[in-house]
């Protein structure tokens, strides 16, 4: 596989970067808007990716995440860009979003043209954008979802769980251990109870 980058726009000064999509070269908070356009769908880590955009975003800053939709006839179609990846359905990418601390806030759902090349369909593309938004808006072809950093939520089960995960710390036979001292002095002092 070859990886690279494209500079854009073309004959225009801009920079362009190739960077791992979990180490985003950012300060925290650093970002108040993120674009993730086509980029989740093939991520190998989408979780991580979402956490590393959630620890570049400043408090209360948002993302806009667009995905082609798991229903839509562009994701089912080996021909078009879409069936390629990993489309989402709206609870899959709610889900995803929850777990990476993210609230998402709006939905839109775009690209209803079939993926066809009739010359029927293509001459109205408009026309079939307004209709597909009446008469069946959750089988577009794309997702867009805004959403917004949450900062008030806790830690996730599995990040606390290693940050607190006990440690075997070797000792020698017969030393006396912390758990070993208080069990020592519970004995102690149940027998001072009994005494009295």
């Amino acid at each position: 596989m070859r990886l690279g980058t494209l500079p854009w726009p073309e004959r225009v000064a801009s920079q362009t970067a190739l960077v791992d999509e979990t180490e985003l070269p950012l300060d925290d908070e650093a970002a108040d808007r993120v674009l993730l356009v086509h980029m989740l769908e093939w991520s190998e880590h989408p979780h991580a990716l979402l956490r590393e955009i959630w620890r570049v975003l400043a408090p209360n800053g948002r993302i806009l995440v667009a995905v082609p939709n798991r229903r839509g006839l562009w994701a089912r179609m080996d021909t078009t860009p879409f069936g390629y990846g990993s489309p989402f359905s709206r609870s899959q990418l709610t889900q995803l979003l929850k777990d990476a601390m993210f609230q998402p806030e709006s939905w839109h759902y775009v690209l209803h043209l079939p993926p066809f090349d009739w010359r029927v369909l293509t001459r109205w593309p408009d026309f079939w954008e307004r209709f597909g938004d009446l008469a069946w808006p959750a089988f577009s072809g794309i997702i867009v979802v805004e959403a917004t950093k949450q900062v008030y939520a806790g830690s996730l089960v599995g990040e606390t769980e290693r940050k607190m995960r006990r440690r075997v710390i070797p000792v020698p036979a017969g030393a006396v251990t912390p758990r070993l001292a208080r069990e020592q002095e519970d004995g102690l002092l149940a027998e001072e109870i009994l005494r009295r």
